[in-house]
């Protein structure tokens, strides 16, 4: 008797390790010290959690369905290392919480996620530009340039790969929320191309967000924008070109130029950058319409392990024109950083 509860109690034990399998709990917790300065303002020194990379953990799972399908999820809840706090207060998963299936068909996903050109998240395509969505001024996200970083309520699917080539879309039923008439709320709408073979990664977006207030009684202020990146390894030095034309009724209708390299160098990698936009900015503090903005940086990525690297970055913008005087270091100013992170 005794034997047989054993033997009950091994297999029993055996079930929950091997349903537990196609489960993985992970995360990234990066924390350093950020020293900045904006123009006609005071130099800062702050403690900062996810400089470049989130902190974030998350649980992830598959299950196979047989003939080449499987259903999978994505929870991922972003957090502030240095207090503990969420990073976006009330969304308990507030990076990504993504259900999908893939087979024959290529992939078909629900939930809240990473737009095309978010940079981050499962559905993320965007390339072209060394210091990617991370790294402060330097990021290709960042102020000077137009993204539209998570949306709630998609419907997201990519097609299969095709040698290396791979189609996706996206929309959101409502950024703002799909508790409103339809006519009245804000709608994401994105369609894009990533080839990834023979030594290229290359990009092609283009995405629209068709802004309006819930009352409806708003002029619409629709945001068109396209990306186009493309990277070529060579080996220890990986070039890399990005353009980002955007466009906003009675808002911003600018052209944004990036040329970098990634760079293995001393057992790292460097990552260099040097981008240029110029256009219009209407915005009704603006004293110029025309706006014109430059940055630098340059980061080391020194691996300790697999699993936790030390960082360093220095950046530099100045804008003129009507951003000549913007008091944001993102425009006009400098960062310098230095810290670590650790994924599991």
């Amino acid at each position: 008797m005794k034997k047989s509860l054993i033997a009950l109690a091994v297999m029993g034990a055996s079930t929950v390790a091997f349903a537990a399998s196609n489960v993985t709990l992970y995360g990234v917790i990066e924390e350093g010290v950020l020293v900045q300065k904006a123009k006609h303002q005071d130099t800062t020194v702050s403690l900062k959690s996810g400089f470049d990379q989130g902190s974030r953990w998350g649980i992830r799972g598959v299950e196979e369905l047989g003939n080449g399908y499987a259903v999978g999820f994505i929870l991922e809840q972003g957090f502030n290392a240095d207090d503990g706090s969420e990073a976006i207060s009330g969304k308990q998963f507030s990076r990504e919480a993504f259900l999908y299936a893939t087979g024959g068909f290529g992939r078909l996903g629900f939930g809240r996620t990473g737009t095309l050109s978010s940079g981050a998240q499962s559905n993320n395509i965007l390339t072209g530009w060394a210091l990617g969505t991370g790294f402060g001024l330097s990021s290709w996200t960042s102020a000077i340039g137009t993204s539209f970083s998570r949306v709630d309520n998609v419907v997201a699917y990519q097609t299969p790969s095709f040698d290396g080539l791979k189609f996706s879309a996206m929309y959101s039923n409502g950024t703002k929320g799909d508790d409103v008439k339809w006519s009245k709320n804000n709608h994401y709408y994105g369609i894009g191309a990533k080839y990834d073979a023979n030594a290229i990664k290359s990009s092609l977006i283009f995405e629209a967000v068709d802004n309006k207030d819930t009352a409806g009684l708003a002029k619409k202020k629709t945001q068109y924008v396209i990306n186009f990146g493309f990277e070529y390894n060579l080996g220890t030095v990986t070039p890399m070109f990005a353009y980002q034309w955007a466009h906003q009724d009675e808002g911003k209708k600018t052209n944004m130029f990036g040329l970098s390299a990634k760079v293995a160098v001393g057992g790292g990698d460097a990552l260099v950058g040097a981008r240029y936009l110029f256009g219009d900015d209407d915005a009704p503090t603006a004293t110029d319409d025309k706006v014109r903005s430059w940055n630098i940086g340059a980061a080391y990525i020194y691996p300790l392990s697999k699993r936790t690297a030390l960082k360093a970055y220095a950046g530099y913008a100045d804008s003129s024109k009507g951003w000549k005087d913007t008091e944001n270091v993102v425009y006009n100013g400098y960062q310098l950083y230095l810290g670590m992170r650790h994924s599991f």
